[in-house]
C-alpha cells in the first residue's frame, strides 16, 4: 500500500474505528509529531477529544536511530534488554540517555499542552495513533504510560507496521488497527508519497484548531 500523506492515512483509519464515534469515554492521543496529523483526522471524523502523549526513543550508542528502548514524559519506559546486552550498552550510558530523553519528552509535552488541563485517562478508551511503527519502542512506552494512568481499554491505530512489531503490540493492547503489514519493511517513509517532516508549529496549530 502506498499512502498519499498522513492526512489521507488518518481518513483511511477512520472506517475501522467507526464503533467509537461519539463515544463519551473515548479519547484519541497522537504521538508527536507525525502521529498527531493522523490522529487529528481520526478525532475530527469521529467527534472525539484529541490530545498528545510524548514518548521518546532511546537510541543505541553510535547508532541513535537504533532503538534500544523508549521513555515517556513520566520517565516510564520499555527496553530491549536482549539488544542492550548484545551491544554491551553500559549502565551509565543508559541512565544518561533515559534522563536526556525524559527531559525532551517533558519539553515537548509542555510545548504542545501548554494551556490545557491535566490529561485525564482513568476509565477511558484510549486510541493511540502514530504515522507508522518500526520497532514499536515509542508506542510500547505510550501503552505502558496510559495503562498506568488508568485507561480502561487501549487501542492502537497506525497506517503501516512490520508484521512482527504488530504482533508484539497486539500482545500489549486490547485492539490494534493497521492498514498494511508489508513483507519488505525498511522505513515508515517508504510507504508514503509525502512523508515530509511535521514541525512543532503544525502540531500546535492542529491542537489549537481542535480545542
Amino acid at each position: 500500500m502506498m499512502l498519499a500523506d498522513r492526512q489521507s492515512a488518518g481518513k483511511l483509519l477512520v472506517r475501522f474505528l467507526e464503533k467509537y464515534r461519539d463515544n463519551k469515554q473515548a479519547i484519541v492521543l497522537g504521538l508527536p509529531r507525525g502521529g498527531v496529523v493522523v490522529a487529528f483526522e481520526i478525532a475530527y471524523a469521529l467527534h472525539l477529544p484529541l490530545d498528545v502523549i510524548c514518548p521518546r526513543k532511546v537510541g543505541a550508542p553510535f547508532n541513535p536511530e537504533l532503538a534500544i528502548g523508549a521513555v515517556t514524559e513520566t520517565g516510564q519506559g520499555i527496553f530491549n534488554h536482549r539488544l542492550i546486552k548484545a551491544l554491551g550498552v553500559s549502565e551509565k550510558f543508559l541512565l544518561e540517555a533515559i534522563e536526556k530523553e525524559k527531559q525532551q519528552a517533558q519539553r515537548r509535552l509542555s510545548i504542545f499542552r501548554k494551556n490545557r488541563p491535566p490529561r485525564e485517562l482513568k476509565d477511558k478508551i484510549v486510541i493511540l495513533v502514530d504515522d507508522g511503527l518500526a520497532t514499536g519502542a515509542t508506542m510500547k512506552a505510550a501503552i505502558q504510560s496510559v495503562r498506568v494512568e488508568g485507561a480502561k481499554k487501549i487501542v492502537v491505530a497506525v497506517p503501516v507496521a512490520p508484521e512482527d512489531t504488530l504482533k508484539e503490540i497486539q500482545l500489549e493492547t486490547d485492539e490494534v488497527v493497521c492498514l498494511d503489514t508489508p513483507p519488505f519493511f525498511e522505513a515508515i517513509g517508504q510507504f508514503y508519497q509525502d512523508f515530509s517532516q511535521t514541525e512543532d508549529e503544525e502540531v500546535l496549530e492542529l491542537l489549537s484548531e481542535y480545542q
